[in-house]
């Protein structure tokens, strides 16, 4: 059921509700307005989640981005270590840049 359909049956209950007797009103009434409330607060509460799925993904891509660089710089500075660790006649002379 989506939002339009809820709202259009829950007036139709609440218009409803209103042709009863006066002492039948009261309580479904209060019940009425509470479903409504709860269905806010379910909208409120979903959209908020909703929220915090999409910042958890947005962080979990900075998150592989950082380690995707990490992995790269740790791949060039241990060739440099390599390189360093190499008596200078091994060198090629391309990597003397």
């Amino acid at each position: 059921m989506n939002e339009q359909e809820f709202q259009s049956r829950l007036g139709d209950l609440i218009s409803q509700i209103q042709k009863l007797p006066e002492g039948q009103r009261g309580p479904l009434e209060k019940l009425a307005s509470e479903t409504a409330a709860r269905h806010d607060k379910v909208k409120k509460t979903i959209s908020d989640l909703q929220e915090s799925l999409d910042y958890l993904r947005l962080s979990i891509k900075y998150l592989v981005f950082d380690l995707e660089a990490t992995r790269r710089e740790n791949q060039y500075l241990r060739k440099l270590l390599e390189q360093q660790g190499r008596p200078a006649s091994d060198q090629n002379p391309d990597d003397a840049e």
